[in-house]
């Protein structure tokens, strides 16, 4: 008597002479392999590894998995919630970098090659003059596009995310020039006086733009000699002003500043802040809020006549977390000054105690030197 087994799936030969194997999907579809075999025995491997994906749990729907990354990245983009600006960004990143090498490609097609092959394309391109983008812009579509996929993944849409480059998300900008104390009061003095408290307060309150912009009257308090940080504004590409909260819980912040800048405040707020408690503290002459666009203007006539050419506005938030940090603010005060919810962000306003700890330990090292050829015995001995 000879017994019977049961395949997983079934095949048959076509009228071509090929073998086509079928099995039926977790949801009890029928569904074929998407190409035909030249031998059974193939036809037998293809369903034992359609079925160990099964029992794995990492089977993927090929009806799914056809779907465009163009498309996915869409639904994508609408489930999230996310920040004005932050949306922007995205779909910023998605028109110019990704969706010239990936919108029309299926999910299942995007390989680590192609992965690697867009993100050498794009540096390559970002060497070009004419091109307003680099390796930090490069960085963020990376980002974006390792968890667009990595969501396609959590979805079974693909077995598993192909952005797999160590480091292929890190942003590596220069660090900027920290400048001095007196530069800034020099940059305050140049611009027109309206406009000084606001970069003073930028420095020695370690604010954004968006947080100054969006500061209202009632969150200045100059008894306690602090800012509470819970509204912005936000600046969108079309041109629109939006009212927005911060974009994360560290950011909603109590910020203390310097009783010296009291005065300059107190005057500010009598002079050219809107009226009434939720008047906003810093507008443009004609009483509108204040938009980076047109301040441009005005902050690089004012950096060029006091001399600093090429500082940005944003710059002066990086003086006053690296002035911070010199007085021996440890990384959770400097996070929590500066509105991070991460120690990479804070980290980088610590480069000034870091570098004076190289330089008394350089410092050290020359006694070594002086000790090991025999300089300071030497001297000792003549005394």
């Amino acid at each position: 008597m000879t017994g019977s087994r049961r395949y997983f799936g079934n095949i048959r030969r076509r009228e071509s002479g090929r073998y086509q194997a079928r099995y039926r999907a977790p949801d009890g579809r029928l569904l074929a392999a998407p190409h035909t075999f030249a031998r059974r025995a193939d036809a037998a491997r293809w369903l034992m590894l359609k079925e160990a994906e099964i029992h794995r749990g990492d089977w993927v729907d090929p009806d799914q998995a056809a779907e465009s990354f163009g498309n996915y990245a869409e639904r994508w983009l609408q489930d999230r919630v996310l920040k004005i600006r932050t949306r922007e960004l995205y779909a910023g990143l998605l028109r110019n970098h990704l969706y010239p090498a990936f919108r029309t490609q299926r999910l299942a097609d995007i390989d680590e090659g192609a992965v690697r092959r867009w993100r050498r394309e794009r540096l390559e391109a970002g060497k070009v003059a004419a091109r307003q983008f680099g390796p930090v812009t490069v960085a963020k579509a990376y980002r974006l596009l390792h968890a667009i996929l990595e969501t396609a993944s959590d979805d079974r849409l693909i077995k598993r995310n192909p952005c797999r480059i160590d480091g292929g998300g890190k942003e590596e900008s220069a660090e900027r020039e920290v400048v001095s104390v007196p530069a800034v009061f020099a940059v305050a003095s140049a611009v027109p006086v309206r406009y000084r408290a606001l970069v003073l307060l930028a420095t020695f309150g370690s604010l954004r733009w968006g947080e100054l912009v969006g500061l209202r009257r009632e969150n200045v308090d100059l008894e306690a000699r602090v800012v509470r940080v819970i509204e912005t504004t936000a600046e969108l590409d079309s041109g629109g002003l939006v009212p927005e909260t911060p974009k994360s819980s560290a950011g909603r912040r109590t910020v203390s500043f310097p009783a010296e800048l009291v005065p300059e405040l107190r005057s500010h707020l009598d002079q050219f802040a809107a009226a009434g408690e939720r008047g906003l503290v810093f507008t443009g002459p004609k009483g509108a809020p204040l938009r980076r666009s047109n301040f441009r203007l005005i902050w690089n006539a004012a950096t060029a006549k006091a001399g600093v050419h090429g500082l940005h506005f944003h710059d002066l938030r990086h003086v006053g977390g690296t002035l911070a940090a010199t007085t021996g603010a440890s990384l959770k005060e400097l996070m929590a000054r500066l509105g991070h919810s991460s120690t990479r962000a804070a980290l980088i306003y610590q480069h000034a105690t870091r570098d004076r700890d190289e330089a008394i330990a350089k410092a050290l090292g020359g006694l070594m030197q002086q000790v090991n050829s025999g300089v300071i015995d030497q001297a000792e001995s003549d005394t």
